[in-house]
């Protein structure tokens, strides 16, 4: 079942990556329209890829260590283990107080090369706007 969710949860992630494309390429690329669909973005990344490490907790499968022990806790506690982890991978390196093992491993290097890459394509699509 988690299967399923998780299979969900991508096709929700895609469909953001598609309605900031739709919204960012049509429109003038520095509209305050273009910065909502942005931040929204960054929102639904962090919160698809943090479902994505709880659906993984919940069905133990191991993919993060808290303190050299697997996240352990109740329901609320893997939550935000899993939205803090998504976003200090999303935004930065990490801090090292939770690291991921596994599977885990995978879907936060995706997360970081996802996190990393926006800015630099926003960037690039404002420069060669102004450009033009």
């Amino acid at each position: 079942m988690g299967l399923f969710f998780c299979i969900g949860i991508v096709v929700c992630i895609f469909m953001s990556f598609k309605s900031v494309v739709i919204v960012c390429f049509q429109k003038n690329f520095l509209s305050f329209e273009t910065i909502i669909m942005i931040t929204y973005l960054y929102l639904s990344l962090l919160i698809g890829f943090g479902m994505i490490y709880l659906i993984c907790l919940q069905s133990n499968i191991p993919v993060l260590l808290e303190g050299n022990v697997p996240a352990a806790g109740g329901y609320f506690d893997k939550l935000l283990t899993s939205l803090y982890f998504s976003a200090v991978t999303l935004f930065s390196v990490g801090y090292g107080d939770v690291v991921p093992i596994g599977v885990g491993r995978f879907l936060a290097v995706l997360e970081a090369l996802i996190g990393y890459i926006l800015p630099a394509v926003f960037l690039a699509r404002t420069v060669i706007g102004i450009e033009k």
